[in-house]
């Protein structure tokens, strides 16, 4: 844990951090979505279609907002890279559900969040040290 990581223990600074990561997936899906589609459009190019690669997409703009944010606020590699593993992994599961015709695509964006969301919390219990949470007895 670095100076620039959590400075207390309890559940404020845990839950605080989670809200950064939040904002920080909105900020990386708006900015990010928005310079692809643009740089798409400027190129002649269109969106693709399928709804795997715009739930890739929308994971990895919300990681490298995630990325950029954690790392400004001192933590880790490790700990980064886990917590924007966590944005891949919930879209990754969900294929073969989109493949078995189990989900529509649109469902598939939509469970994505709702999977990433307790994933990223399940990897912040994890590091609950790093993340200024009660620490383990």
């Amino acid at each position: 844990m670095t100076a620039r990581t959590a400075h207390t223990h309890g559940w404020w600074p845990f839950f605080r951090h989670y809200l950064e990561m939040l904002a920080a997936m909105v900020v990386g899906m708006a900015v990010l979505g928005a310079a692809v589609r643009a740089g798409l459009a400027l190129a002649g190019l269109e969106f693709p279609a399928r709804p795997e690669v715009a739930a890739l997409e929308m994971a990895v703009d919300m990681s490298v907002g995630m990325i950029a944010w954690m790392r400004y606020r001192g933590h880790g590699w490790a700990a980064t890279l886990e917590m924007a593993g966590s944005m891949i992994v919930s879209a990754l599961a969900l294929f073969p559900l989109l493949w078995a015709g189990v989900i529509s695509g649109d469902a598939l964006l939509l469970l994505e969040h709702v999977v990433m969301l307790p994933l990223m919390l399940l990897v912040m219990l994890r590091r609950r040290d790093e993340y200024g949470g009660p620490s383990r007895v």
